[in-house]
C-alpha cells in the first residue's frame, strides 16, 4: 500500500517501516514492524528521519505481546501508547457461518475509494485521511459491501497473502451498528475465501469488535501494543 500511494518501504535488518506520504497525521499506516527489539531501539532515530523528511507527522511500532523490554525503551525515546489490538487468526475450515439476514444484500467489487470513504465516516476521520487506501491497489484483495433498505452500510476486505486470508479495513456506519452487519459480511468473504483454497484467516481487532470476531469461530492470540511518535 505505501509503494502503490506513492510511498515507499524502508528497511534496515529486519526492521521494516512503510512510508506513507499520502496519510502524514495517520500512524496506523506508517507502521514499524521489526524481530529484533534491540535493533529497533538503535535505528529509532533515523527511522524517525525518514518520517520527516517525507512529511510525516506521525508514525507507529508494533510490539508484539509480551516484548515489554521493547515497549520499555519506546517508552523512554518519546513514543506513546496509542492502542492494544487484539492479534486473532483461525483455520478457515472452523468458521462458523452467522445466520443470513434477510434484508441484507451482500455484493463484491472493487471500490478502493467507496471502502476508504466508508472507513473515514464510520470512525470518524477527516475525508482524505484514507486515501492512501484509495488509490493504492493490492494484488489478491477482495473487496465486499453490505448494503441495507437501498444505503451501503458496511465494508471490508479480504488480501490473500500466501494461504492465510488477511481481513483488513472493517467499517460499519454508525446508524447500522447492532444488527450484526459486518459478522455476515466477513461470514461471506471468510466462506469465499475458503472456497479460494485459502486455508487460514488472520486481522487485528480493537477490544469491542473481539467478540464478533469470536462468534465466526477465530481464537484470541494476545494483545499487539501501538508505540505512536507524534510531531510536537
Amino acid at each position: 500500500m505505501a509503494e502503490g500511494s506513492g510511498g515507499s518501504v524502508w528497511r534496515e535488518g529486519d526492521v521494516t517501516a512503510a512510508v506513507v506520504p499520502r496519510a502524514p497525521d495517520r500512524s496506523i499506516f506508517n507502521s514499524v514492524f521489526y524481530e529484533d527489539g534491540e535493533r529497533l531501539l538503535a535505528s529509532l532515530e533515523r527511522i524517525a528521519g525518514v518520517y520527516a523528511d517525507a512529511g510525516i507527522n506521525a508514525w507507529t511500532v508494533w510490539v508484539p505481546p509480551g516484548d515489554t523490554a521493547t515497549a520499555a525503551g519506546l517508552e523512554r525515546a518519546g513514543h506513546a501508547l496509542d492502542g492494544e489490538p487484539r492479534l486473532m487468526g483461525m483455520a478457515l475450515s472452523g468458521l462458523q457461518a452467522p445466520t443470513p439476514d434477510p434484508e441484507l444484500r451482500i455484493s463484491e467489487r472493487e471500490d478502493r475509494v467507496a471502502m476508504a470513504r466508508m472507513n473515514e465516516i464510520a470512525y470518524g476521520y477527516p475525508e482524505g485521511d484514507f486515501d492512501a487506501v484509495g488509490e493504492a491497489p493490492m494484488p489478491g484483495m477482495r473487496i465486499y459491501f453490505a448494503t441495507l433498505d437501498g444505503e451501503e452500510v458496511c465494508t471490508l476486505a479480504v488480501w490473500g497473502h500466501e494461504r492465510d486470508a488477511v481481513v483488513i479495513w472493517v467499517a460499519t456506519l454508525p446508524e447500522a451498528r447492532g444488527r450484526g452487519i459486518a459478522g455476515r459480511l466477513l461470514g461471506h468473504a471468510l466462506a469465499d475465501a475458503r472456497d479460494q483454497g485459502l486455508e487460514t484467516t488472520t486481522l487485528q481487532s480493537s477490544k469491542l469488535g473481539a467478540p464478533v470476531y469470536t462468534r465466526l469461530g477465530y481464537r484470541d492470540f494476545g494483545a499487539a501494543q501501538i508505540w505512536e511518535r507524534r510531531a510536537g
